[in-house]
Formats: C-alpha cells, structure tokens, sequence
C-alpha cells in the first residue's frame, strides 16, 4: 500500500506538494475505510481528489505515472514546471512492503536526462510513533555522497554508476545482495500501481479476463450486470453473427475494421443477445472497462489511480465502486481518483475528512491539500458539516468561479455596434 507521496519541480507543481495516505486515528469513525497495517501504521483505503479544470489533478497523475514508469524501466514523461528555471524534478513515494514500511525517492534532470540523485529508507515507528528513517542506499551525484553502510561492496560502486538511469538498472544487481531485494521491492510495488484514465481505458483487460472464464471472469460480470440494472448478462462470444444494416457481420468484415474483439462482447436484454459496441452507452462501455481494474485491484490488493473517474457514470456507481474499496472485505488495495461531483463530497456516510483532497491555483502557483487541515475555527465543518455546501459556498478554495455569461453579453453588445 501507498503512505504517501511527494512532488517537486514537476508538471504543474512548482513547490512541493505531498499526499499523505496515513490515517488519523483519533478520528473515530470509518473504521473500514483504513487498513491496520500494524499497531503504529494505518493507511487510507482510498483518496478523492477535487479542483477545478487546469489546477493539477491530472498533473499528479502523471507524477505517479513518472514514478511507476521509473521503477519498470519505461521511457518516462517527467517535465519540470515551466515556470521554472531549475531543470531538476523530484518524486518520492513511501509504501508498505511485507509489512515494513520504505521510501524511495529521486531527482531527474529533465535537460540532461539525468537521474542525478537517489535514495532508498526504511522507516520505522516506535510506540510513540516517533519516526526514525534507516538509510539503505543514498546515490548523491551533486553533493558527491554515496552511502550504503549495509553492503560496503555496493558503496563502491555508486559513485561510477551511470546517472542514465536508476541504480537497480545501471548495477549487475545479481553482484550484490542488497541490490537485488531493493530491486525486488521496487519493481513489486511499480507493478502493484494501475493507472487509468477513464476517458481513454481501454477494454483489453476485460476482453482478456473474460476468454478466461474462471471465477475473476463472473466476479467482473457480476460488477457489470449489478452496475447496469437492466442488463441480464455480459459475455465475450467467439463464435457469433450479426446482422448490421441488413447485412451479415462476417468476421472477415470485421477484422478489416478492427473490430473482432470488441463485436464479440456481448450484451443480453431480456434474453436478447447483443453487441455491446453498438447497443451499449458510452457510461456501459466505460464500466465494462473499468470493471477489470477495479476487481483486480481489490483481489489482488492492488493501488488504483483513475482520472476522473465520474466521467460518464452515474453518481450511485462512482460511490458503489468508492465504497468496495472502503468495505471492510477489503484489506490491502485502494483507489486514489480525481472527482468533480460533488455529490460524492459527503464526510457523513462515505469519507473521512484526511481522505477528501483539492488542488487549487493561486498567485503563487498550484496547491495539493487536505480537507483535514481546514479546523472548525477556520470554516466551522465537523464530520457531520454538509461538505458539499461549503464547498460549493468556497470555502475550501478549488473551486472555479467561471463568468461565461459575459460572453454572450460581450457578443450582444457587438451586434448591436
């Protein structure tokens, strides 16, 4: 599970910015919205994320996208802001691994494609929840410091690895102990984070899931079928033929449109089989999609991360699938996803306050913060406050205050001209 992360110099974010996913425990309600991780540690089951339109959401997105791609070795898109002069971005992200809990943080010269320091902690708490921070390995190319004082082997070799990429894909890691079960956490919990954006998902996973036919493919169609009330059962085909527009869709035909996988999912209606590309809303076919992620996630205890996730859904199936993730069933995975209706804004039946974010803009660029750092002396919300009035009201800031209708004023008085 993720316990927090923190951003610098990246995207939209000039100064940095950090979500911290550990709950706070003298909040004494949605027990099942927190996983016991141990005595000292317990971690948010899931995160919403508000703001308006170009204030960051997307961008901390893309934070996380950068980190993940590091960690697997992808070819990474990590810009720093351009309002900027320092080329240097830095990511960081602590996690729970095997129950300890680590943090793994970098600096990468977007100019020279550098990654010019790195660093690697355990973090541990005492009763007290005092925190006192392990180092593993620091790799510091521009303060010239190198440290691993638990493979001394390993030490020697930091300061000629190359800064073209991170340590574990630069060093033999099978030359040193330390090196490969640092590899071994990372590239676990790299492949442990999904990233969708729900307006650009794809359905592969789905389709995949679905040829397989085993107890994952009915939990997935169960989700479809109880997200779609009117829907009596979804299913890939492989042997199927329709009819469109009077003529028969022979999968020659279909392949040549590049559509053999996606005519083969199919939806029934009262008994009545149907292609789902053709008969089912943009709202379905999402769901269809995203159905994949969110089983497999909460099975096999997987973070999350959706962009705009009520893009196209209905405000009941945005809180449905918000709160599988807070059921307590659900022990390991969370979801962290970018939300506008603020219907779901509800700190009475559905979040704690830790668990309500925003990004805002002001003067001195892009803000990420807590609902919990608002006290009742600033705005007077208790976890019984209707959020959705005081945040439409602003008093929490993120939120737009558009004057479109001066448009139309603008253009009448043109006319009149």
């Amino acid at each position: 599970m993720i316990t927090s992360f923190k951003f610098n110099n990246c995207f939209a974010f000039d100064k940095q910015v950090e979500m911290n996913l550990k709950a706070d425990m003298r909040t004494r309600k949605f027990f099942s919205n927190v996983s016991n991780i141990n005595d000292n540690l317990n971690v948010l089951k899931s995160i919403a994320i508000y703001g308006p339109n170009n204030t960051g959401k997307t961008s901390f997105v893309s934070c996380i996208k950068a980190i993940k791609g590091t960690l697997q070795n992808r070819e990474i898109i990590l810009n720093s802001n351009i309002f900027t002069d320092n080329p240097i971005c830095y990511e960081a992200m602590s996690f729970v691994y095997d129950r300890k809990e680590y943090c793994y943080e970098y600096k990468f010269n977007c100019n020279e494609h550098a990654y010019v320091y790195e660093k690697m902690t355990e973090i541990n708490r005492d009763k007290y929840n005092n925190i006192n921070e392990c180092i593993i390995f620091e790799k510091d190319t521009i303060n010239e410091h190198y440290e691993c004082s638990s493979d001394l082997e390993l030490q020697k070799v930091l300061n000629i690895a190359s800064t073209n990429n991170i340590l574990i894909y630069t060093v033999q890691a099978e030359k040193f102990k330390t090196l490969q079960k640092i590899k071994e956490i990372l590239i676990n919990v790299a492949n442990n984070i999904e990233i969708v954006d729900i307006n650009r998902i794809p359905n592969s996973k789905t389709i995949e899931i679905l040829k397989n036919k085993n107890e994952i493919t009915n939990k997935i169609v169960d989700f479809i079928k109880n997200a779609d009330v009117y829907l009596d059962d979804y299913r890939y085909e492989e042997n199927i033929e329709f009819e469109i527009d009077g003529k028969e869709a022979d999968e020659k035909i279909l392949k040549s449109q590049n559509f053999i996988d996606q005519i083969k999912l199919v939806s029934v209606y009262k008994g009545k089989a149907v292609p789902s590309i053709l008969f089912d809303s943009l709202g379905t076919r999402k769901i269809v999609a995203l159905a994949s992620y969110v089983i497999t996630a909460i099975e096999d205890g997987k973070t999350l991360i959706v962009d705009e996730l009520d893009s196209s859904l209905h405000f009941k199936i945005t809180r449905a699938i918000i709160s599988m993730f807070n059921n307590e069933i659900n022990k390991n995975a969370q979801l962290i996803a970018t939300l506008h209706d603020i219907s779901l804004l509800d700190c009475k039946k559905m979040f704690r306050k830790e668990q309500i974010w925003f990004t805002d803009k002001n003067s001195n660029g892009t803000e990420l913060y807590s609902l919990k750092e608002f006290s009742y002396e600033q705005t007077g919300v208790r976890d019984t406050t209707d959020i959705q009035d005081k945040y439409s009201k602003g008093a929490f800031g993120a939120i737009p205050d558009p004057d479109l209708i001066s448009t139309l004023l603008e253009a009448d008085l043109d006319e009149d001209i």
